[in-house]
């Protein structure tokens, strides 16, 4: 019999845990497929409020994303001029008085003709050679490049040797007013070297003179520069891909010219420029003399301008080499300065007399005829030297020839006090003549450095006429050229005139004008799409956290998908972190957690009445779920109303309830169930006078085995005529069959859900226990539940089973949780 109890048993465990061979009914297996599916709304609105912020973000950073595309794309800018055919002067010509059908059809043809001239290279060409499309000039940014169309700090007049470095890269620095350093690229190195502007530079293939413009200010050297030379095919190329010619109005004669290009006032100029050229092809009919003419006068022009410059540098050349520009002025300055020289020549002269004057006076026997006066008043030349120590010295010398007179009157010469005087006074003469000595060297070397100035101003003097010879031979080229430049621009203007006064057969409508907002790209349609593409996103988002909830986060999710009653709700424990599951209750009764275990109390009543003996499990699918923590503390609030309760902790492999009572785990279930010990002896006490616990005891490798061995059924009876309830903390039942062999003894078997943790999957377990296992009991709690019912979990500590049993007796093996930012990042998201 109890080998058959055994099989039944465990065919049982196998039907619960991996679906069973058995058959189940199909409207329970329909059940247990549609466990987490279907559309959960409110489901979706907590997900929806709770990815709010990132909805915020995702439309913030595609926003951004916007403003880093305006930031960095290059603004395209287009404009367009409208020209209008000479309807009286080209009907003729164009074929526009046929009637009917036929004449329109003609005006479209002669039309087309003339937006093909338009777009021919005989335009492009007059292009190039107008606006000076051959060299463009950038300044380089952090990501892009700008374009200075006619604001360049600098201009390169080049010729060409070789085509080889046309569409090249040329990269200026600027090192100051004068200096600047040109790089290139020469096959795999760089070729860099300083120049100063205005000098030739030569390169593989050109001759390149880089001169300042008016545009060169005190910014200039802070700003990287480059240059491109363009080939004609390149510039005609651009032209070509860049110039949009259309017909408006066939019956108007109408046609419109835009031009797109990334600097407004190019594209403005560029259009402009092909309106006066086409307009210059289309005069050149009725006036090829004058064009011819103009041709000439340009070319004269050129000519003109080019010698005019050459004479202008050969003439800055003189004054900088001969430093002056006005001879004539520097002969006045000249004369001034030699005669502020002669003034200073008399004044030294003078001091030298007065020193000399001063060395003869030294030498005699009184510096003053009375002893009433002072050195200055009775040597008046002191006051032109202007010397204190020389002053101060004769005053000295002064006073020691008086006390040598006074001393002299009362002893005689050859005694000790007149021959110290004498020796004080011989002293302070040879001082007095050492002074004059160095005052009279320097005032010869002053006169000598006087001298060598006044002979290079003799010298600047006499070369002043040869300077004035070369700057007036200088001048009169400049002038020459002037005048005839002055003389071929009237007769331009001349030509001009007579131009002017062809009748045109064509009229410009609208000119073309500075384009102020860009073509492309569009700001409020980049935002759009930018602002789109973060809604898509964050709806996405929402989306995604929506399929991807796969947990039980509410009892509202716990009651729908299983067929298990719920006993209640194990609020979160924040309070402190705990490293393992604890009793609580005991020290916080007035707690959110104590009370809803207190309600889990009440509601047991009404599966198993409290007036009889209880035998209550407490199980879960897999480890960490609580079902440790929620066994003490209930079995702590049931021996609080005054009933004796003993836990038993039946994980051998992985006990815990030791742990929750800082107890050790010597002795045990394991050991009663062997007859090494006792029920008695195994039984320790808790906080709670009421409340008991026997620990797993040594893990053996047969916990199955233990359990269906007859000693434990007489454990339980012997438990049962001293407690009233009896609490078990069973293994998972989804990890290993000893769960279900216990719960097929208890009164009250409880199913441990924890919110945010448990897989919406496990609840098919519940329900084939509770229809394929006969469980009818089965009764579920929902442990860690946040406030709101979703997401979150934890009581502040980890529910881990990961500490020692030796090799080989544990669940399976446990994957620790990655910490990584993507692991988080994804735990947040699902």
């Amino acid at each position: 019999m109890a080998v058959n109890e055994n099989a039944e048993l465990e065919e049982l465990i196998r039907n619960a845990t991996s679906g069973g061979a058995a058959p189940a009914a199909p409207a329970a297996e329909a059940d247990d497929e549609s466990v987490g599916g279907g559309f959960d709304l409110p489901l979706l609105l907590s997900v929806t409020r709770r990815s709010l912020p990132w909805m915020i973000l995702l439309v913030l950073i595609g926003l951004a994303a916007s403003w880093s595309y305006l930031r960095y794309t290059k603004p395209l800018y287009r404009s367009s001029s409208t020209i209008k055919i000479d309807e009286k002067q080209q009907a003729g010509d164009l074929g526009l008085l046929a009637a009917g059908a036929q004449a329109g059809q003609q005006g479209i043809s002669k039309l087309s003709g003339e937006v093909e001239l338009i777009q021919s290279d005989l335009i492009y060409s007059r292009l190039r050679d107008s606006l000076e499309l051959d060299v463009n000039y950038y300044t380089e940014g952090t990501v892009l490049e700008t374009e200075l169309y006619r604001t360049a700090p600098f201009r390169v007049d080049y010729k060409v040797l070789e085509p080889v470095q046309f569409g090249q890269k040329f990269n200026v620095e600027v090192l100051d007013q004068d200096r600047f350093r040109l790089s290139y690229a020469q096959g795999q190195a760089e070729q860099g070297k300083e120049y100063r502007f205005g000098e030739p530079v030569t390169t593989p293939g050109f001759t390149l003179t880089l001169t300042r413009t008016r545009f060169f200010n005190e910014q200039t050297p802070d700003t990287k520069y480059f240059f491109v030379i363009n080939t004609p095919e390149a510039i005609n190329s651009y032209l070509a891909q860049n110039l949009v010619v259309s017909i408006i109005n066939p019956d108007a004669n109408t046609i419109g010219i835009a031009f797109t290009d990334y600097t407004p006032a190019k594209a403005r100029d560029i259009v402009n420029k092909i309106d006066s050229v086409y307009l210059d092809v289309k005069l050149a009919r009725n006036s090829q003399s004058t064009q011819q003419s103009m041709s000439f006068l340009d070319s004269q022009l050129n000519g003109n301008r080019d010698s005019l410059q050459k004479a202008e540098d050969a003439l800055q050349a003189a004054v900088k080499r001969n430093r002056t520009y006005d001879a004539k002025g520097d002969l006045g300055t000249i004369t001034t300065q030699m005669q502020e020289l002669a003034k200073k020549r008399e004044e030294i002269q003078r001091r030298q007399g007065v020193l000399q004057d001063l060395a003869r006076v030294v030498e005699q026997e009184r510096l003053v005829n009375s002893d009433d006066l002072t050195v200055e008043e009775s040597i008046p030349g002191l006051a032109v030297l202007q010397d204190p120590q020389i002053s101060q010295q004769l005053g000295v010398l002064n006073e020691q020839q008086r006390e040598l007179r006074q001393v002299l009157q009362s002893y005689q010469p050859t005694t000790t006090a007149v021959q110290i005087r004498q020796n004080q006074l011989a002293f302070t003469k040879r001082s007095i003549r050492r002074l004059l000595q160095q005052t009279l060297k320097l005032t010869n070397d002053e006169l000598n450095a006087l001298t060598r100035q006044q002979q290079q101003l003799a010298g600047e003097l006499q070369a002043l006429p040869g300077k004035e010879t070369e700057l007036a031979r200088l001048r009169r080229p400049v002038e020459l050229y002037v005048s005839s430049y002055m003389l071929l621009m009237q007769k331009k203007v001349d030509f001009g005139i007579q131009k002017a006064g062809t009748i045109a057969d064509l009229q410009i409508l609208s000119p073309a004008s500075l384009p102020g907002v860009p073509i492309s790209p569009q700001k409020m349609m980049v935002y759009a799409i930018g602002l789109a593409i973060g809604a898509v996103l964050g709806l996405g988002l929402v989306a995604g956290r929506y399929l991807l909830h796969n947990t039980v986060t509410s009892i509202r999710e716990l009651e729908r998908n299983t067929v298990a009653p719920v006993l209640g709700v194990v609020p979160s424990y924040d309070k402190e972190k705990l490293s393992v599951s604890k009793l609580i209750v005991d020290k916080n009764p007035k707690s959110a957690i104590s009370e809803a275990i207190r309600s889990i109390r009440t509601n047991l009543e009404f599966v198993a009445n409290s007036r009889q003996k209880r035998l209550i499990s407490v199980t879960s699918t897999i480890s960490g779920e609580g079902k440790t923590f929620v066994a003490v503390n209930l079995g702590g609030i049931i021996a609080l109303s005054e009933q004796r309760v003993i836990i038993i902790d039946l994980d051998m492999r992985k006990p815990k309830v030791n742990l929750a009572f800082d107890a050790e785990n010597t002795k045990g279930v394991s050991t009663i169930l062997i007859d090494r010990h006792t029920v008695q002896e195994c039984i320790q006490r808790t906080s709670i006078p009421s409340l008991d616990f026997i620990s797993a005891g040594p893990t053996p490798p047969n916990p199955s085995e233990l359990i269906l061995h007859p000693q434990f059924d007489q454990m339980l009876e012997e438990l049962k005529r001293t407690y009233d309830v009896i609490i078990i903390d069973t293994p998972p039942v989804g990890l290993v069959t000893d769960g279900v062999l216990i719960m097929r003894k208890v009164d009250v078997p409880i199913y441990i859900v924890r919110a945010g943790y448990s897989k919406k999957a496990f609840l098919k377990n519940i329900n084939k226990l509770v229809r394929g296992s006969g469980f009818g009991k089965l009764t579920t709690i929902l442990n860690d539940a946040q406030a709101g019912g979703m997401y979150g979990y934890g009581y502040g500590y980890g529910y881990g089973y990961g500490y020692g049993y030796g090799t080989g007796y544990g669940y399976y093996e446990e994957t620790k949780a990655p910490t990584g930012l993507l692991a988080r990042l994804r735990r947040r998201f699902s």
